[in-house]
């Protein structure tokens, strides 16, 4: 499988990042509703422009064709949140770690606690995260987990922060191996088939699609 691209540098109008946790739903009468969850949670997006200038919509149609099911698959994130909300100067994340070098948005994944609580370290001295913030985890360049933090946690002097994370972890193929990504956290998604939409006219030069999350072992 090649290898993931990026989104085009496009400006997008209106952008849905959501995870889906598959359940199913028993309603019994004269008892409580019984819930059951099954399956791997995952992602689904769907990204929309504004009326594009004829360079935005020729990197749009060069996207949606290299993302096709024939080509390869793309690094889906949250335009409007690239980075943790505190921490979002408008610019890549930068400054320097706790224990010395430089920061560029990444960390090291210390411990799984459980699935859905990790320490992370390589941080700067009370580097802030707030509930909403999205994290990712890396093994390589195709396995990739994505999730929010939900709890407003702070890094401590040292660089080192306790994070709670839904959904949980995938304890099975994820280790301390896989490295930490602050700026820009994507989960690896194919382009739903069928959903590009891109007209081209004087009234109308908006495009968008839809996608879901794909799962590399």
């Amino acid at each position: 499988m090649a290898n993931p691209i990026l989104l085009p540098a496009i400006p997008w109008a209106q952008v849905s990042l959501r995870p889906v946790s598959p359940a199913d739903v028993s309603m019994m009468e004269g008892r409580r509703t019984e819930m059951v969850a099954s399956m791997t949670p995952y992602w689904v997006a769907s990204y929309s422009t504004g009326s594009l200038l004829p360079v935005h919509s020729g990197l749009f149609d060069a996207f949606a064709m290299k993302a096709d099911a024939r080509g390869a698959p793309f690094l889906a994130y949250d335009p409007w949140r690239p980075r943790p909300i505190a921490m979002n100067t408008g610019s890549p994340l930068s400054g320097t770690k706790a224990g010395g070098g430089a920061f560029t948005g990444q960390a090291v994944l210390d411990e799984i606690i459980d699935s859905r609580n990790v320490q992370i370290s390589g941080l700067p001295a009370s580097f802030k995260f707030s509930a909403g913030d999205y994290i990712e985890f890396r093994m390589s360049l195709l396995v990739r987990s994505l999730h929010l933090v939900v709890e407003n946690a702070t890094a401590t002097s040292g660089g080192v922060a306790t994070l709670e994370i839904m959904f949980g972890l995938d304890t099975q193929n994820f280790t301390t191996s896989a490295s930490v990504h602050l700026e820009k956290p994507s989960a690896v998604m194919m382009i739903d088939p069928g959903s590009v939409e891109a007209p081209k006219s004087l009234g109308n030069r908006e495009a968008s699609f839809s996608a879901t999350e794909v799962f590399f072992s």
